[in-house]
């Protein structure tokens, strides 16, 4: 027998309130917690008003929800599947003739299209509010003129112009109208073959190009030849310099792909918004292992304690899920393992386990 759509709707509904409930009690709970964290914070800065620490805590929140999604998915199952298993809705269902694989599909699908709204439409939106969140922390709390950091060894820029490769070395960068100081420019062709260098005292960042002055150009075998200015076209702007130095959390899913390719293009590292990319890809894949994991705990508790043992497994498979994560990460961070199988890896494997102990208690 088919699930009919009429149990189907009813089952995802279910799904969804327990979804939206759960998720307005944990962000509430969040907001409060970061208010009086960030009141601690500010407590010796008498310029950072309560209306500031309210703003900064709500600019905060999204980011912090994200975070939580997976999570709040897996308790929404459960709770919705123990409901439904207390009030012998589920049972009645079986005794027709319904899987569990078919009451489990609107649940799915719901949980599928929850990753999918969050990450094309509430990470957009949350990125804007977490580099808002950046610079309101930065200027009020850490007391800083600017978020980007530059190494103690200077900055350095790669890019490729026609057939000319470039290495573009400052000394110092001024963030505010990114001027770099004391600029070497190593110029090589396609075949990493020396070309020549071009010593400068400063160069500004105009309408992508770089525009050098009191430029000494030198050339193997021939004398150095110095002018008054140089220009070398390129793909950045300030923004891009700028967001490479930020967090991938700040740039939007739709922009990533094309911010990458320019970082990468232009010799920045791009790992951190390379993993952060794909693990926003495989997010609706995890919230699907989130449900089946839920089904586990929840669609077969004993008479005694069952509610205990439903908590208890689901704190458990969170905890060993963001440990997971966070260890996979770290090795895809430092590149010891590619960065498509760092950000997918949990996905997967969550994906796969649970599905084999559906299989396992379910009898189909």
């Amino acid at each position: 027998m088919h699930s009919s759509p009429t149990l189907s709707r009813y089952i995802g509904r279910q799904f969804v309130l327990w979804f939206c409930l759960l998720m307005v009690i944990l962000l509430s709970i969040v907001l409060l917690l970061d208010i009086i964290e960030l009141l601690r914070r500010a407590g010796t800065k008498p310029h950072v008003t309560f209306g500031l620490v309210v703003e900064m805590a709500f600019l905060k929140l999204p980011g912090i929800g994200q975070q939580i999604f997976p999570f709040v998915i897996l308790f929404a199952g459960m709770f919705t599947f123990w409901r439904l298993t207390r009030s012998a809705e589920l049972v009645v269902a079986r005794a027709v003739g319904v899987s569990a694989w078919q009451f489990l599909m609107p649940v799915l699908l719901a949980a599928a299209a929850i990753g999918v709204v969050k990450v094309t439409l509430i990470n957009p939106v949350g990125a804007v509010f977490i580099a808002k969140y950046d610079q309101l922390q930065d200027r009020y709390l850490k007391m800083k003129s600017s978020s980007m950091n530059i190494s103690r060894g200077g900055l350095w820029l790669r890019q490729k112009n026609d057939a000319e490769q470039l290495f573009i070395h400052a000394d110092v960068v001024n963030p505010v109208n990114f001027e770099l100081t004391n600029v070497i420019v190593f110029l090589f062709d396609e075949e990493q073959n020396y070309r020549g260098r071009l010593d400068a005292a400063g160069a500004n960042l105009k309408d992508r190009r770089w525009v050098l002055r009191d430029v000494v150009i030198s050339r193997p075998k021939k004398d150095p030849e110095k002018q008054e200015s140089y220009t070398i076209t390129t793909e950045l702007d300030p923004a891009t310099i700028e967001e490479s130095f930020a967090a991938p959390e700040t740039i939007s899913f739709w922009d990533l792909p094309r911010f990458i390719q320019t970082l990468e293009s232009t010799g920045f590292p791009a790992v951190r918004h390379r993993l952060h990319y794909q693990s926003l890809l495989s997010q609706p894949f995890l919230y699907l292992a989130m449900v089946l994991f839920a089904a586990a705990f929840s669609l077969r508790m004993p008479r005694k304690g069952g509610t205990m043992t439903m908590v208890t497994g689901g704190v458990l498979t969170g905890f060993v899920l963001f440990v997971m994560t966070d260890i996979v990460r770290t090795f895809g961070m430092s590149e010891t393992i590619p960065v498509f199988a760092a950000a997918w890896s949990p996905a997967g494997v969550s994906l796969l386990l649970g599905t084999a102990i559906l299989l396992h208690l379910e009898d189909g």
